[in-house]
């Protein structure tokens, strides 16, 4: 009896070993914290794919959120929350789409099933801006104003870590991280010493 007791408390500890998330903050070329910074462990060996949905709202003429990350193969939302109507659009190569003038939400999601960054617009709000990161990893994170990303639980092993900010100076190479690994720090340079801000409401026509 105390030899299975022993035995379910071991698997029990190697389970939630497993299933730490990883906290890792990203940090500028100064060491200030860097929030939408994108984080991604990919497991060469072990790329599965996690079913999932997700969301870019249009809220007070801005998208949110600003930086998106998800996996290969997620649909993904573009509910409009105001009052005038958007024309949301991306010209980029890992996802051309359109979703022409319309208000609340369209009738069907946008599948996203190629790895690479897609640049958000609006064609009838220039100045809205924002970013999706589409990985080949389920093990994604975006960084919050403390520069802080939690990477969800991921099983122990050898993984790369890549790192990505719409800001970024030039590539970060993939770093070789080894888990269970709790804290980690690195740092992107970004192209403008001074911290850019988000695209925020501005000048534009209002249909």
């Amino acid at each position: 009896m105390l030899l299975k007791v022993l035995s379910c408390s071991l698997l029990l500890t190697s389970a939630l070993l497993q299933a730490a998330p990883l906290q890792i903050l990203i940090t500028d070329q100064q060491g200030v914290p860097l929030a939408d910074a994108v984080v991604e462990l990919v497991d060469p060996a072990n790329k599965a794919y996690r079913s999932s949905k997700a969301e870019v709202a249009q809220q007070d003429l801005t998208f949110r959120p600003f930086v998106s990350a998800v996996q290969a193969g997620t649909a993904v939302d573009f509910p409009n929350q105001d009052k005038t109507r958007h024309h949301v659009y991306s010209f980029s190569p890992a996802k051309v789409f359109e979703l022409k003038l319309y208000a609340n939400k369209p009738e069907a999601p946008v599948l996203f099933d190629t790895p690479g960054i897609i640049a958000l617009g609006c064609n009838i709000h220039d100045y809205m801006q924002a970013y999706i990161y589409v990985g080949e990893s389920p093990f994604l994170a975006v960084s919050n104003e403390q520069g802080i990303a939690m990477v969800p639980e991921a099983p122990n092993g050898s993984y790369q870590l890549k790192l990505w900010h719409p800001w970024q100076d030039q590539e970060v190479a993939p770093q070789q991280v080894t888990l269970p690994l709790t804290v980690s720090t690195y740092k992107i340079t970004v192209t403008r010493q001074e911290k850019p801000s988000r695209p925020k409401k501005g000048f534009g026509n209002n249909y």
